[in-house]
């Protein structure tokens, strides 16, 4: 008979090692961030965007403890971490800290709720905080803590207060012992495509050189390979938002053969980098989008090809105003169906097609007219996410190749391991065959995986502008947006709006969503939907139909619908 043993003495119920943390580090953790105390009665949360805020309003205090977090995700991964500071589209004046993980993606969510704990953390007790950190996230690591070097590498976009910033990060890193590198002013995607690049060096998967230069190379002799007997007719004015993407495109130009040269010509506006408080002011891809107009500096003639950045060179849109000077704008929508066309034709020109599963990931904001386009001329799938990056980029990672745009103009190719594989092995049977796959392969190092990357999207455009011998009217005719109104609604509540089928239906209030319902079937291709602001209380409702009167009027009723149960 076997002997008794008490179920509390397994080893699942023995407590978790324990680490103290050298006491010279903890002494040095508390000592560096004394220069930067949290501001009383301020609340901090790590988002999407990471943090963002007004610069002055403790943004160094939060900075510090990202590199506290920083340090701790490095020896989680036992690989590199970047930290990026910007606060992209936002007013000069604002500032921002994100994190990139190994791949260049984002940091993992469930790491989020750390960072926001780290940054609430007052003064005196961070220490022990960040203690509690490593212990609760680096139980498994915790024998090979010592020897295993924190690495984190991180750069910022012009905006005036980052040099003071970076030195509140790198107090942090200092008191605990991490290996870094100041890459300084860098576009957000060039520091994700670094961080990528360093983490895959020597493997199967190396992404490239993990230096500016090597960034511009690799592009540009994608671009090369991919213009080879073609021509881009004109030139592209490049609005840059007074930010970080004016100098690093005026520099990227260097690499690029000129028009004569079949390349391309690009002309620079809103490049103003000394005067920091030009930054996002009156131009760049945000201002356009919502005001639906070009930067009054842009100074062009119709027909000409534009296109705007945003303050740190993550998202784009094309636009030009036609002879009777109607301003047209090619959102993220476009730039995502232009994509697709042109790798659903490579892929098939190639013989590769039955191999791949191409597919496009949109959010519920997607004009309706370009859902259809895809299903029913391009005849591929679309995937519909929440709202935010991180939804589509996991939604593309399902295909061999998915291609995800937000209608902000921020967005992405992504293609699988499988589909690289079959590109780069496939032995082409005729001169189209070997045309097309050299051109998919060179597609694979001209998209930036890594993340949404302006200078990179346009590229890409540019070559299948080229490829088509396309203008940005031919572009725009592919399909014929419906029109569509947005609403801001303000309640009492948001969180009583809650939503279903990727934020296009409401489950509660009970019975707002059948009375919505009931209002589209009034207009031909009605569509609308109401989800809830992420940072105010107010709804955001979105309606489209046949008629730009039909969407007004849907959007009204929609947006009486939700006063009438937000009052409630």
């Amino acid at each position: 008979m076997s002997s008794y043993s008490n179920p509390r003495e397994s080893v699942f119920n023995q407590p978790k090692p324990v680490v103290n943390l050298p006491s010279d580090l903890l002494d040095a953790v508390t000592k560096n961030v004394e220069p930067y105390p949290i501001p009383e009665g301020r609340r901090y949360e790590y988002g999407t965007a990471g943090f963002r805020m007004k610069a002055n309003a403790g943004l160094d205090h939060v900075i510090y403890t990202v590199g506290l977090i920083a340090a701790a995700r490095s020896k989680k991964r036992n690989a590199t971490i970047g930290i990026m500071i910007t606060a992209s589209h936002n007013p000069a004046e604002d500032n921002g800290v994100k994190l990139v993980d190994p791949m260049g993606d984002m940091l993992e969510q469930s790491w989020e709720s750390y960072a926001t704990t780290l940054a609430n953390t007052p003064n005196d007790k961070l220490a022990k905080a960040y203690e509690n950190l490593v212990n609760e996230t680096l139980v498994d690591e915790i024998r090979q803590l010592h020897e295993r070097p924190a690495k984190v590498v991180f750069a910022r976009d012009t905006r005036a207060s980052g040099p003071y910033l970076v030195t509140a990060l790198k107090a942090a890193l200092d008191a605990v012992k991490v290996e870094y590198t100041d890459y300084g002013l860098l576009t957000t995607p060039q520091l994700h495509y670094i961080v990528r690049c360093i983490n895959t060096l020597n493997s199967p998967y190396a992404f490239g050189e993990p230096t500016e230069q090597g960034y511009y190379e690799k592009m540009a002799k994608a671009f090369k390979t991919l213009m080879y007997g073609r021509s881009i007719h004109g030139s592209v004015t490049v609005d840059c938002a007074n930010g970080v993407g004016g100098p690093k495109l005026k520099e990227f130009i260097k690499y690029l053969p000129s028009g004569k040269e079949g390349g391309i010509d690009i002309k620079i506006i809103n490049d103003d980098v000394v005067r920091p408080e030009s930054l996002n002011m009156d131009c760049g891809a945000d201002y356009v989008k919502t005001k639906q107009r070009a930067p009054p500096s842009s100074n062009v003639g119709p027909g000409d090809r534009c296109c705007s950045l945003d303050g740190d060179a993550d998202r784009i849109v094309y636009y030009y105003t036609d002879d009777s000077k109607t301003f047209h704008l090619l959102d993220g929508d476009r730039i995502a169906t232009l994509g697709a066309v042109f790798l659903a034709d490579m892929t098939r020109v190639a013989g590769i097609d039955s191999k791949l599963k191409i597919g496009i990931v949109q959010t519920a904001y997607a004009n309706g007219a370009a859902t259809e386009y895809v299903e029913k001329v391009l005849k591929l799938p679309v995937a519909v996410t929440p709202t935010g990056v991180k939804h589509l980029h996991h939604a593309a990672a399902r295909y061999d190749i998915g291609v995800y745009f937000e209608a902000n103009g921020h967005g992405t190719v992504l293609f699988s391991d499988n589909a690289i594989k079959v590109i780069k092995e496939s032995e082409p049977k005729s001169p189209g065959q070997k045309h097309a796959l050299d051109s998919l392969r060179a597609c694979i190092d001209l998209i930036n995986q890594a993340v949404g990357d302006a200078i990179s999207d346009m590229l890409f455009a540019e070559v299948v502008l080229a490829h088509k011998s396309w203008t940005l009217e031919n572009w725009r005719n592919t399909y014929i947006d419906l029109p569509n109104r947005l609403v801001r609604v303000e309640v009492r509540d948001r969180s009583i709006f809650k939503t279903t089928d990727a934020e296009r239906k409401l489950e509660s209030p009970k019975g707002a969503q059948d009375e919505i319902d009931k209002f589209c079937q009034m207009y031909v291709k009605g569509r609308a939907f109401a989800r809830a602001s992420g940072t105010e209380d107010a709804v955001r409702v979105y309606a489209e139909a046949h008629s730009k009167t039909e969407a007004e009027k849907l959007a009204g009723q929609v947006a009486e619908v939700v006063r009438k149960y937000g009052a409630n």
